[in-house]
């Protein structure tokens, strides 16, 4: 079966896991090289309860608080929650890192319920 769009060859994906997204934490992945972060993602592998998870990101250098990735408004719902559940955003600005940067992946635990998710970020390459 031929793929409806062709993946490009200058975007990366890298992943963090996260044991919990209903206790508010961060977890973190690498820039394996430098670029522009073109979209963030969550897929949620058990139902988020009683309210949506809001989540942010920072690209910062090891040790530093890193800087906020400009976003819109970015939930993992729990209308409609279940293993499986995907949430994207496309980032508006503050989204340019160097090889080596991290990636921090930031959820306030709004949400109940043990929630392992996995976090990811497509980096067009510069």
């Amino acid at each position: 079966m031929a793929l409806p769009v062709n993946r490009p060859l200058n975007i990366v994906r890298v992943f963090s896991y996260n044991a919990d997204i209903s206790t508010a934490g961060s977890s973190f992945s690498t820039m394996p090289v430098r670029g522009k972060i073109v979209l963030l993602g969550c897929v949620i592998h058990a139902a988020v309860t009683t309210a949506p998870n809001v989540l942010t990101a920072k690209i910062g250098v090891s040790g530093s608080a890193g800087t906020a990735i400009t976003i819109p408004t970015w939930t993992q719902s729990h209308t409609s929650s279940a293993a499986g559940v995907v949430s994207e955003v496309v980032p508006s600005g503050a989204n340019l890192g160097d090889a080596g940067n991290n990636i921090e992946f930031i959820s306030d635990g709004a949400g109940s319920g043990t929630v392992p998710a996995t976090y990811y970020a497509d980096i067009l390459v510069s």
